[in-house]
């Protein structure tokens, strides 16, 4: 087991052109090649994780937070993210973070922490545009069920919750071979007609040179005609933020009591309470208030989210509640997200959670008198 081989599974799951422009996601100390011997897996690399990874006898630490995020100028051990990555270069242990691009698959950061809420039918709260293409490839007719497999089993042909979605119209396709030619009907230097398939589907945009390769593997033609059009429709399935549903209405305070048991948290920052029932939710993992204006777009009766400012609050408008549940608690669920993605690719290897609560916020509350 090499470090690339855990790499490749997180980056399956959450590729990396999905990470924001500001982002810094992917492997920071370390390299790919290295064998690894297991994994810590944490919200953020401290020194207190480097030092449980060497504890534990762990190379490689898997963060979804990028301890180097704004960028470094010098190592001099001044503060506490030049402390940890002279740490972690020291004792050779690689540090690799899935982070926005991680928030914005629909089963991420955010999918999970719907999940646990007991919410369905959920969907991205504000969709990417510009992440997917559509192939349009001609086929003889009696190949064109065969190449349609291949090019779903290489991930396209999904539209929501829809697999092995195409669409096939039927026309006639003409060519002359060429001297040297070996066409898959008809000679050379003779004009032919074949009955053609035309397949029409979608995939996402990372997945590009795997479909075509499928495409053209699984082709009976020498010279493959086909179309790659770029699609701004929204990505439904890619994007920040989620929303959903419960199964039924219930209180404000029935729904805040829900989120304070499964975060286990103590204090929740919140809007106005409505008085209305709670139904549809909107969830926003880590700093969330860019997206108030969506959730109230989609009708939510309530976003959970963090890091909300004073004014933001206002936003509400006596429309939704908008919940403040923390930053590190509205994320903590990552770490068994990962565990759990990694301990099913890789049943033998050693994917620990962290014992460290990297939190940094504290909570006073004074029960005396």
């Amino acid at each position: 087991m090499i470090i690339a081989d855990i790499i490749r599974a997180l980056e399956e799951f959450a590729p990396p052109v999905l990470q924001e422009e500001y982002d810094n996601a992917g492997l920071i100390t370390g390299e790919h090649q290295w064998s690894c011997r297991g994994a810590i897996i944490c919200l953020d690399s401290t020194e207190a994780v480097v030092d449980e990874a060497i504890a534990k006898n762990c190379n490689l630490i898997i963060a979804h937070h990028p301890v180097i995020f704004r960028g470094l100028k010098q190592l001099t051990g001044k503060n506490q993210v030049e402390r940890t990555v002279i740490r972690a270069v020291r004792n050779d242990i690689a540090i690799y973070a899935t982070h926005t691009n991680l928030d914005n698959v629909r089963d991420g950061v955010n999918g999970e922490l719907a999940r646990r809420l007991g919410l369905t039918n959920c969907r991205v709260l504000q969709p990417k545009a510009g992440l997917l293409r559509k192939l349009q490839v001609f086929v003889p007719r009696a190949q064109a069920a065969v190449v349609r497999t291949a090019v779903f089993a290489a991930g396209a042909g999904s539209i929501g919750d829809y697999s092995d979605c195409s669409f096939n119209s039927e026309g006639e396709g003409t060519f002359t071979p060429g001297p040297g030619t070996h066409p898959f009907s008809g000679s050379a230097g003779q004009p032919q007609s074949e009955p053609e398939i035309k397949i029409e589907l979608i995939f996402p945009a990372w997945l590009e040179s795997r479909v075509v390769r499928a495409m053209l593997e699984a082709h009976p033609y020498e010279e493959v005609a086909y179309d790659i059009l770029a699609l701004n429709n929204p990505f439904q399935g890619v994007g920040a933020g989620i929303v959903g549903e419960l199964a039924e209405a219930v209180s404000e305070t029935d729904v805040l009591r829900r989120l304070q048991s499964v975060t286990g948290i103590q204090a929740i920052r919140h809007s106005p309470l409505t008085g209305r029932g709670i139904r549809r939710i909107a969830i926003c993992g880590g700093a969330g208030s860019i997206l108030i204006a969506n959730a109230l777009r989609e009708g939510a009766d309530m976003f959970v989210t963090s890091d909300i400012k004073y004014h933001d609050f206002f936003e509400a408008d006596g429309q939704l509640v908008l919940a403040d549940i923390g930053h590190f608690e509205s994320e903590q669920f990552t770490i068994d997200l990962l565990a759990t993605l990694l301990q099913e690719k890789f049943p033998t290897f050693a994917a620990l959670k962290t014992g460290v609560n990297t939190n940094p916020v504290n909570y006073f509350l004074h029960t005396g008198k």
